[in-house]
């Protein structure tokens, strides 16, 4: 019998030759952990259908951030669940409201020891969880929802964040925020363009996690999953109008798009590994029916294969400590 020329195993032999010409990696500063605090708690509280994520006290995101910073992962992204709701979200922008609060407790734990990012939405805070106000026949109003944006963008400037998250998909969100950040003064925070959000079923855990009041579905301004061509527009527009860098949500029903954002733009490109694609690698992971550890490198590998250079995840930590 013949033998093969060419043995490309000769470059598996062993953990040390594997990584020596790894192709990709995933440093703990590319990750990104998304981080709940709810109002009025007085102890942490598991979320059920997100196993090991919990919405956080105050205390418990001081406490949470520092461990972040410490484990070397690379920025927090924060969510925030009122007491209160309205039709407005008027708890987005009060300088008291539960957001704006835990923006500076983390700053002012953690310094610069990492990037403090929020979540620039108003789906938290409206009595109808949807991601802008709404006109008299029950449609989300663009136009409308960009003022709301514009005064969130800047209270969360004033409480001292270095990024802002803006997720509702509106048309002309990032123009606006920029406009207001630079007549504010705030001309160095940042804005994280989602620019590619899908209206995905895999978010379904998250909306447990923000306690959302949605009824019906986004497909109105989310974008459709059939669409790939459509990112393209979404994130030109959002680099036209000063997106700083920009995401796509989902990560891994969505690799393709993530490689072709990174093809396109000269900004850092992100990804959002988000609540259902989580959930399932633990609950098949409790099962036994896979192996958790290798599981939870091999999604977040596939996300940096595809060209994200962040990758928000809330296996952050773990992963960090893991990595280092």
């Amino acid at each position: 019998m013949g033998y093969p020329e060419m043995r490309p195993r000769r470059l598996r032999t062993t953990p040390a030759m594997r990584r020596l010409v790894a192709e990709t990696d995933v440093p703990p500063r590319s990750l990104v952990l998304p981080v709940f605090v709810l109002e009025g708690a007085a102890e942490p509280v598991p979320i059920p259908s997100m196993p090991g994520v919990v919405q956080h006290t105050l205390d418990s995101l001081r406490k949470a951030a520092v461990e972040a910073a410490e484990a070397g992962v690379g920025g927090l992204m924060l969510f925030a669940v009122p007491q209160a709701k309205d039709a407005v979200g008027s708890g987005a922008t009060d300088p008291d409201g539960i957001l704006n609060v835990a923006i500076r407790e983390v700053v002012a734990e953690v310094g610069d020891a990492s990037v403090v990012m929020a979540d620039l939405c108003l789906d938290e805070f409206t009595d109808h969880g949807h991601c802008g106000v709404l006109t008299p026949d029950g449609r989300v109003d663009n136009d409308a929802t960009l003022v709301r944006y514009a005064d969130m963008a800047v209270a969360q400037a004033e409480a001292g964040v270095q990024v802002v998250g803006p997720s509702g998909m509106m048309d002309g969100q990032i123009g606006a925020i920029r406009a207001a950040l630079d007549r504010a003064g705030y001309t160095d925070v940042s804005a994280l363009a989602y620019s590619a959000k899908y209206a995905s079923a895999f978010f379904g855990p998250f909306r447990d996690a923000v306690q959302s009041s949605l009824e019906g579905d986004r497909s109105t301004y989310q974008q459709d999953p059939a669409n790939a061509t459509e990112s393209m527009r979404e994130v030109a527009l959002d680099v036209a109008e000063g997106a700083d860098m920009v995401l796509v949500k989902p990560a891994l029903g969505y690799l393709d798009v993530i490689r072709r954002v990174r093809d396109a733009v000269d900004v850092p490109v992100a990804a959002y590994n988000v609540s259902g694609e989580y959930s399932m690698v633990e609950a098949a992971a409790a099962q036994g029916w896979i192996d958790r550890e290798r599981a939870i490198l091999e999604v977040l590998t596939s996300i940096r294969r595809a060209g994200a250079d962040i990758v928000l995840t809330y296996w952050a930590v773990e992963a960090a400590r893991r990595l280092r």
